[in-house]
């Protein structure tokens, strides 16, 4: 057993079925005295219920969160938060919300709370990822943590399967790269293989019968584990590339890591072999290529130009890849960054 150091993030999780009843006791035990609720406009009728169950600490809705958190719409939420008086958030939604609630937090020291109704993980995490001026940058601080999470599967049954497949995916990418981070430990490696296990158990069940509360449920419970892989360790070529093309070309979040998670695992799988095995024997010796194959029979996106990357900016993409690189396995070589993004655009097989 090598030497190692392991921080745990503190957050106060509550999972299950109907949890997501009591969050107005959540405020009250956090000391919020009007928390206002965080969605995409797409999840402001939801939001809308969940404000009404807050009673007396309701301090209404901001429906403005969207991809990639830019800091514009940061803005806007921070001066309804401070017009409505409110001294907690309650972030309901994906990614996109609970980065937005994240960013609200880091500036306003309000109290948060997420309810997480995609399989994203970032709602345990201590890093915000934003965007100005077409460039996305992440922060890491213990603030930035949610206080509270919820995990009710009953909120997921009604996503739709194309974002439930694409949003586990993107969970699933974090405990891979998790496997090989430099800081990895036997605790995060232990994480990510449970929750790439549960995900993997999960998603074709979600793809066939939607409704599947146990289905939901795992898949949430698998998200929870990525999800503090993702914010107990370093990560690298792939959250890198995927950060590149969703700041600089607005690429959906989900559905980029879904489609470069085979080619970011075959770019590093020579130089991991040994750290990525367990996670090998859950989808084939060529992890690589069954990940791609897994996708596929799931009805994952496989290739870049079906989110309408042209393949001109290819180039540009390769060529910011390289720029402020993070740590990863196998060196940064920009031809061969090169070739990974023109076989992720094309939708071919890697290898």
């Amino acid at each position: 057993m090598q030497a190692f150091t392991y921080s745990a993030n503190p957050a106060h999780i509550v999972f299950g079925a109907g949890s997501s009843k009591s969050v107005a006791d959540e405020v009250r035990r956090l000391g919020g005295n009007r928390a206002l609720v965080l969605c995409t406009p797409s999840q402001e009728e939801n939001a809308r219920l969940i404000n009404a169950q807050l009673g007396e600490l309701a301090g209404g809705v901001f429906s403005g969160a969207v991809m990639h958190t830019p800091l514009e719409i940061t803005r806007q939420a921070i001066d309804v938060y401070e017009r409505t008086g409110a001294d907690c958030l309650v972030a309901f939604g994906g990614g996109s919300t609970i980065g937005l609630g994240k960013a609200v937090a880091h500036r306003t020291n309000a109290v948060q709370i997420a309810v997480a109704t995609t399989y994203a993980g970032s709602e345990v995490t201590p890093i915000l990822g934003e965007t100005e001026n077409g460039v996305k940058t992440t922060v890491r601080d213990a603030s930035i943590l949610p206080d509270a999470v919820f995990y009710d599967p009953e909120l997921t049954v009604d996503l739709p399967v194309s974002t439930s497949v694409t949003s586990g995916l993107n969970a699933m990418a974090h405990a891979i790269e998790g496997l090989y981070a430099r800081d990895r430990n036997p605790i995060t490696t232990l994480m990510a293989l449970e929750g790439v296990q549960s995900l993997k158990e999960a998603l074709p069940i979600i793809a066939d019968r939607p409704n599947n509360v146990d289905a939901r449920s795992n898949a949430l419970y698998g998200a929870w584990l990525c999800g503090n892989v993702l914010g107990s360790v370093g990560m690298a070529l792939h959250h890198k590339l995927c950060h590149t093309l969703g700041g600089s070309f607005g690429l959906p979040h989900a559905e980029t890591h879904a489609i470069l998670l085979p080619h970011t695992t075959a770019y590093n799988a020579r130089l991991a072999a040994d750290v990525l095995a367990p996670a090998a024997k859950l989808f084939g010796d060529d992890l690589a290529g069954g990940l791609y194959d897994f996708a596929e029979s799931i009805g994952a996106p496989l290739a870049l130009k079906e989110l309408g990357l042209a393949e001109a900016n290819l180039d540009r993409a390769a060529d910011l890849a390289m720029k402020n690189a993070y740590w990863n396995p196998r060196t940064l070589e920009r031809g061969a960054i090169r070739g990974l993004l023109q076989c992720a655009w094309s939708g071919d097989r890697p290898g």
